[in-house]
């Protein structure tokens, strides 16, 4: 049988924005990682409109091997969707996905295919040891988690990195779901199957995250908002407290007045208060309902994930 008749026994999946100065040592150490596992492997490269030489050097890298594959996005569409993308060009019977700046490591690879095979199980996701970061970023990283799990639908094991070995059904599988807010995290715990789960130390990342407080508020309203109805389940159940209390508020006002007219005199100061008490409540609770409005009219338009400019590789496939 031809090497171009052989099925792929792996395929690694990694994402590219800004990341050129990572790529030769991360593709030395991929190769060599990927062939002590398996001889029939590809690497497959999202370039998610990175701004810099990323995509030119991954064409550099696979002169004449058929086994690197760049995967050129029309422009900038996010981590999780480049994600996608990538699982969605992958060919191998199994799919190791990881982030290219070398915080997630490539010789981790070979642990995680024992695991997989020892198993049984169809996922092994690294999870971190220790969340790295400032004191600041830590803490928000553990209200994020803790909240999602909270108010979610979808229990995720917190601090879930990028790296994780799957087989080719989960990833079948992952690739049928249609949703368009897009939470991987998410989806990959919604989907089932046999997970296990294997502690990682990560590496030091050689520059800032690009996730800063804002974008990770953003990601924890959009992840909450796109896996349950509990806020809101939430709004109304606040609804129903507080139109209960203000009924026995007022109740318990009148028959005070009644008895002690000369007792009580709430003023203007406290129609102010309560105005703006409820009128808040109101603008946070339709600002809930807008955000899945919003969910829904997204979804409903039905634009595709991503839009796959070129595809360069595979022993010259377009």
């Amino acid at each position: 049988m031809s090497d171009a008749a052989t099925p792929l026994e792996l395929s690694v999946v990694t994402m590219l924005y800004r990341s050129e100065r990572y790529l030769h040592e991360f593709h030395g150490r991929m190769l060599a990682a990927a062939g002590s596992v398996t001889s029939r492997f590809e690497i497959v490269y999202v370039d998610d409109g990175s701004p810099d030489a990323s995509a030119a050097t991954v064409r550099q890298l696979g002169a004449g091997d058929p086994r690197v594959v760049l995967v050129e996005l029309s422009r900038n569409f996010g981590h999780h969707r480049a994600a996608v993308a990538g699982l969605a060009h992958a060919r191998g019977r199994r799919v190791f996905i990881l982030d290219v700046d070398l915080e997630e490591r490539p010789e981790w690879l070979p642990d995680f295919a024992a695991q997989l095979d020892q198993s049984g199980a169809d996922v092994v996701f690294g999870v971190s040891r220790v969340r790295k970061g400032t004191l600041f970023r830590r803490l928000l990283g553990g209200i994020f988690w803790k909240l999602f799990n909270a108010l979610s639908d979808v229990r995720v094991p917190e601090n879930p990195c990028t790296v994780r070995l799957m087989s080719r059904r989960y990833v079948d599988a992952l690739l049928t779901l249609p949703d368009r807010n897009l939470f991987l995290a998410g989806s990959y715990a919604w989907l089932g199957f046999r997970q296990e789960s294997r502690p990682v130390e990560k590496g030091l990342r050689p520059t800032a995250s690009s996730y800063t407080a804002r974008r990770l508020i953003a990601l924890f309203v959009d992840a909450v908002t796109s896996f349950t109805s509990y806020p809101l389940r939430l709004i109304f159940g606040s609804g129903v407290v507080i139109a209960t209390l203000s009924l026995v508020s007022g109740s318990a006002l009148v028959l005070y007045k009644l008895a002690r007219p000369e007792a009580i005199s709430l003023g203007w100061a406290s129609i102010v208060v309560s105005i703006w008490f409820l009128g808040g409540l109101t603008i946070s609770f339709l600002g809930v309902i807008g955000i899945y409005l919003a969910k829904v009219f997204n979804e409903t338009k039905g634009r595709p994930l991503y839009v796959v400019k070129a595809v360069h590789g595979r022993g010259g496939e377009p």
